[in-house]
């Protein structure tokens, strides 16, 4: 049946192109959900990421990502899923959740993102592998080569990678990189070579492409600048952190390792200490504003078990002393998630716990996403860990945990302050060992959907079903750009109910890569006043006469 407070969606698909102030507006209405169920449907994707030995290593069991984005242009988002020992996969989207299966000719991947790094208007696939490659496949279909993709290089790009991201961080109007190494797991597999090779830590890749002119292909080009030495750099985060108006950079890092920053200036990067705590072993970075208030908060995975019974304890525990071993009084990281809050001497303070979100189990990718498009932003968290080091007095040494679902809430009495509370409802509690996350609108029904990429199981799309609210989805294209999806954009929605803001990102959580088509939801009934659009080389854009329950596809 369909959701009795969204008509707006029954009606005809009617779709409506305009001319507004030097854009092209195409406005679509959402398809009609297939179900109002209020909750998710778990569905079983054709990939499986597997590992090259049994028992499992500790980084074989970190697993891999996951990225999303309309790769054939056909309106519908497309799936890549990274693998370690089998073939990475795409599932191309055929419309009403139905994909078709294609085995790459490679695997031994690890982060995945889809990104358009040449600027024809088509995504290409950039995987990192565990020896710190990257792997770069030109999407082909515009040049009607019989085959969508073809192995190319990114010149400039040598150091060992294991996260990546991208921004146009200097705008000058095209996409640079950053990439972060895991020196843990690169000594392990390389040795002494590794150690001296001094290649280890975070890099910005400035992107010089040049320009071929007797082919008229781009030939990406990139120019290094090392900005730490060492890293074990699970998440990479591309943000304004001092709100300047720059794009700055964050690592997080496994282990000991602190969390480092940078900040972008006139002269540069610039290093940063701007947190009172951060996570002990970060593993996924996320940033959002979850109560509207037009300041964004950034969300930190860790490791802390989201249950104290005997089980649990048992479970946990072995690992844990291993873990605490050798920490220092005072240390500014701990064990768990911290969710940080901008103070006004412009740093952040740590405050997960009073909002609900300090443990969430062996946390690897976490989102924030408006699932329930009630207007406030929500986050899922996928859990699980399989390793012969750590719980090899576990059956097959892995640690079974389900992925937690958590929903934005007002806190009682208390004005605008919200906080998180498991929900218990979704059907999102999978526990099949997830690693790489992402969220997207996969049936064009206006709300958001899950995929996961699991470990040694089936990878999943959860789909939602949830009934209520109302939704605005938004695709930027800048064809006169070297940025052509308007990655750092930034998109504000004003409406009866209050103001909206998102960020066009190409990667976030652990390993995956983001969908730059933006969604919005709202309390059913709202009112759109008007989308201002924050273009990243500084333009402002101004649209009014805007419905709900429809995407909208905005050309600079």
């Amino acid at each position: 049946m369909l959701p009795s407070d969204r008509p707006e969606i029954e009606a005809a698909a009617v779709i409506i192109e305009a001319e507004v102030d030097g854009l092209h507006v195409m406005q679509q209405p959402f398809a009609q959900p297939a179900a109002c169920t209020t909750r998710f449907v778990a569905h079983d994707l054709a990939h499986v990421t597997t590992v090259a030995a049994e028992p499992i290593s500790m980084f074989d069991g970190a697993g891999s990502g996951v990225a999303v984005n309309d790769l054939d242009n056909d309106g519908d988002i497309d799936i890549v899923l990274a693998n370690l020992a089998g073939l990475n996969t795409i599932l191309w989207n055929q419309g009403e959740l139905r994909f078709t299966q294609e085995t790459l000719s490679h695997g031994n991947s690890r982060g995945v993102t889809t990104v358009d790094v040449d600027a024809d208007g088509w995504f290409d696939i950039v995987f990192t592998t565990p020896p710190g490659s990257i792997s770069y496949w030109r999407n082909l279909a515009g040049d009607s080569a019989g085959s969508y993709f073809e192995q190319k290089t990114l010149t400039g790009v040598r150091e060992p990678a294991y996260s990546m991201n991208w921004a146009d961080f200097d705008a000058d109007g095209d996409l640079d990189l950053v990439t972060g190494s895991y020196d843990a797991a690169l000594e392990k597999m390389l040795g002494s070579s590794f150690m001296l090779s001094n290649g280890a830590g975070i890099f910005f890749y400035e992107n010089q492409t040049r320009v071929n002119q007797n082919r008229a292909e781009q030939l990406p080009y990139f120019v290094a600048d090392r900005l730490a030495e060492r890293a074990n750099a699970l998440a990479l985060l591309t943000t304004d952190l001092n709100v300047d108006g720059r794009i700055d950079l964050l690592a997080g890092n496994d282990f000991v390792l602190y969390d480092q920053a940078w900040y972008q200036s006139e002269n540069g990067w610039v290093a940063a200490e701007i947190f009172v705590q951060t996570t002990h072993s970060t593993m996924s970075f996320d940033v959002g504003d979850i109560d509207n208030d037009g300041s964004v908060e950034l969300f930190a995975t860790d490791m802390q078990p989201y249950a104290d019974d005997v089980n649990t304890k048992a479970a946990w525990q072995p690992m844990l002393e291993m873990m605490t071993l050798g920490t220092v009084p005072d240390d500014p990281q701990i064990m768990e998630n911290v969710f940080q809050v901008r103070n006004v001497e412009n740093r952040f303070e740590n405050r997960a716990a009073a909002v609900g979100v300090d443990a969430t189990g062996w946390s690897w990718s976490a989102k924030f996403g408006d699932l329930d498009n009630d207007g406030f932003l929500d986050i899922y968290v996928v859990n699980g860990m399989i390793s012969n080091e750590l719980f090899r007095h576990l059956p097959n040494s892995e640690l079974v945990e389900e992925n937690q679902a958590l929903r934005n809430v007002r806190v009682r009495d208390s004005g605008s302050n919200r906080r998180f509370d498991p929900a218990l409802t979704w059907g999102l509690n999978g526990k099949r060992s997830g690693r790489g996350m992402s969220m997207a609108d996969f049936d064009n029904d206006g709300d958001l959907d899950i995929v996961v990429n699991n470990l040694l199981s089936a990878a999943q799309l959860f789909e939602n079903q949830l009934c209520g609210g109302s939704s605005l989805e938004i695709d930027l294209l800048w064809p006169a750009s070297q940025n052509r999806r308007a990655i750092g954009a930034q998109l504000f929605v004003q409406t009866d109910e209050g103001r909206y803001m998102r960020t066009v990102q190409a990667a976030s959580g652990y390993l995956s890569g983001d969908a730059a088509r933006i969604h919005f939801g709202f309390p059913s009934g709202t009112l759109i006043q008007q989308i201002e659009i924050r273009w990243p080389d500084g333009v402002q854009s101004i649209i009014r006469n805007i419905a709900s329950n429809q995407l909208v596809r905005i050309t600079r």
